[in-house]
């Protein structure tokens, strides 16, 4: 396996899905996208698999790790929301991202 084939693998498996909210659209308005992202995932991995995947330049990449929170279950059985990473990612002026 030469080193682009599994670097492009790693980019894929780095990325999840974009997280499409009220507040992602709002922010894609801007210049900034929202992903779920591994939990594993490092800045530098994220800023990689955007480059290679969307073929854009990102600027500036947050990283926030959302808690899983306790859920108001059925017939007294509590469920748990699972928790993930997620990345904003800010791009140049100008620059966009097709999600759709």
């Amino acid at each position: 396996m030469s080193y682009i084939a599994h670097n492009t693998k790693r980019s894929a498996t780095t990325l999840i899905k974009p997280h499409v909210t009220e507040r992602a659209a709002g922010l894609a308005e801007k210049g900034a996208y929202v992903f779920v992202v591994s939990p594993r995932a490092t800045k530098s991995d994220i800023i990689r698999a955007v480059k290679e995947l969307y073929k854009v330049n990102p600027v500036k990449v947050n990283v926030i790790s959302v808690p899983s929170k306790h859920t108001a279950g059925r017939r007294g059985i509590r469920g748990v929301r699972a928790g993930f990473k997620k990345a904003i990612v800010f791009l140049k002026k100008g620059e966009t991202i097709e999600l759709g």
